[in-house]
């Protein structure tokens, strides 16, 4: 099986709702079970479906966050240098606007773009990979071809 690249602190997040789900969600839901099974009749107890639902989708959430977890390789940035690699924060600016944006690059299990954590499988990742600080790079994407200039690298 091939290894997930993962920050620490995406680790961390990943193991929080693991822990989250089994300790407070799973007997929560278990409760529910009970209490609609309680009321009789399961087959129109819409309390006991919506409650047999919820728990499906616990468990497969158990289950993808244990066999993603199992297949982390973690990897502290702050133990990292030099050119735009996994785990480091680039601050780019957009050549033709000057508008600068910092992200930093991070496994898909833990990308989310509002809080500025870019999949490293993302266009933009890849060009950005390998880059030093003052290079230029140009991405290609769906709304068109733009260039950015490498600001800042830092690994934090």
């Amino acid at each position: 099986m091939e290894k997930l690249p993962m920050t620490k602190a995406g680790f961390a997040r990943l193991d929080a709702e693991l822990k989250t789900l089994k300790s407070v969600e799973r007997p929560a839901v278990i409760r529910a079970i009970a209490e609609a099974r309680e009321h009789g009749d399961l087959s129109e107890n819409a309390e006991y479906h919506a409650a047999r639902e919820k728990q499906s989708f616990v468990e497969g959430r158990i289950k993808e966050l244990e066999g993603t977890m199992g297949l982390a390789q973690v990897i502290d940035p702050k133990t990292l240098k030099g050119s735009v690699k996994f785990g480091a924060t680039v601050t780019i600016a957009d050549e033709d606007t000057d508008e600068e944006k910092t992200y930093q690059i991070v496994g898909e299990s833990e990308a989310d773009l509002e809080q500025g954590r870019l999949n490293m499988k993302s266009p933009l990742s890849r060009a950005l990979i390998g880059k030093e600080k003052g290079d230029s790079v140009e991405v290609r994407s769906p709304g068109g071809t733009r260039s950015y200039e490498i600001v800042d690298i830092q690994y934090i």
